[in-house]
């Protein structure tokens, strides 16, 4: 079986993949076209493509050779899954491998924007610190303060756990559907709403796709409060970028901690100018571990292709 990878991968995972398939890496930093994401399908029995490559569905054209698309990561929306069905094409992702790192992030991004991390070492490398004051650089006490997630499934969880049982948070959560047995204290409020006006901290873990683009604003954020702070760690296009950086302008909430965005990888230029918002160049996986077990998940799914069997992940 042909595999194209379209980006390079730790070199764990592709001595795995080149163990078990006829590979090809592609050694880029741009994601895939839908023009190339078509000639990929039409040059390779399958394709691992990553965030940012475009499989839309002008990519799904006649002549395709492609039987699965084997994401890698958690989140798909950059694959039409629809229109992959219509041509005949599975799609797979690697959920599980992904959780307890992007979780750890948000937490990152929570105690960073809390605590002004970012603009205290930037204070410092600027060499502009003089020494230790008792009213310096004072941020948000992080313990006993509520944190609202929008988006309790496994990464939204493995945060809650993370506000609960490592900072006696209190957790506030809106979901979809009705979330039950929940192994810590947590409150499913029924609308978003109500979760916005009540939390310190609002944590945004849903996926991406056209049904959550824009969850997040003008008139959410103002909902939220002069004290409160918004983390990012799902998909960019969630928050209305241009809704935050206004509602940031004018001190409408506290801050902002980012580890995704609108047009990613290009970042509003306000928002690099703004001292209370932390930015992170999506690393929300970035462990080198973490990276390998995914493109592991991944290959779980190709071998199942393979030998006929059915995908351990299967999306669409």
């Amino acid at each position: 079986m042909r595999l194209l990878v379209t980006r390079r991968m730790t070199d764990a995972a592709e001595r795995a993949l080149s163990e078990r398939f006829e590979v090809v890496f592609l050694d880029r930093e741009q994601g895939l076209t839908p023009d190339e994401a078509g000639q990929a399908m039409r040059d390779f029995d399958a394709v691992m493509p990553t965030l940012g490559d475009r499989f839309a569905a002008s990519a799904f054209g006649a002549g395709l050779r492609c039987k699965l698309i084997a994401n890698f990561g958690a989140g798909y929306n950059h694959i039409d899954v629809a229109a992959a069905a219509d041509a005949g094409i599975a799609v797979s992702n690697t959920p599980d491998a992904v959780t307890e790192a992007t979780a750890d992030i948000a937490l990152t991004l929570i105690l960073m924007t809390a605590r002004r991390a970012g603009e205290g070492e930037r204070l410092l490398r600027r060499g502009e610190w003089r020494g230790w004051q008792p009213t310096q650089l004072l941020g948000r006490h992080v313990t006993g303060a509520t944190v609202g997630i929008i988006g309790m499934g496994r990464i939204g969880k493995a945060i809650a756990r993370r506000c609960h049982f490592g900072f006696g948070m209190e957790v506030l959560f809106h979901n979809r559907s009705l979330v039950s047995a929940l192994d810590f204290p947590a409150r499913q409020v029924e609308g978003l709403d109500e979760l916005l006006r009540g939390s310190d901290f609002v944590v945004i873990a849903v996926p991406g796709g056209a049904g959550t683009r824009h969850l997040i604003g003008a008139r959410e954020l103002a909902l939220m409060g002069p004290g409160a702070t918004l983390i990012n760690i799902a998909r960019g296009d969630v928050v209305d970028e241009a809704a935050l950086v206004a509602a940031l302008q004018r001190g409408s909430i506290a801050g902002a901690g980012l580890d995704v965005y609108e047009r990613e990888p290009q970042v509003s230029p306000e928002l690099c100018a703004m001292e209370n918002v932390t930015l992170l160049p999506h690393l929300g996986t970035a462990a080198e571990e973490v990276r390998t077990a995914m493109a592991m998940r991944a290959l779980n799914n190709l071998v199942a292709h393979a030998e006929g069997r059915p995908l351990p992940d299967r999306v669409g």
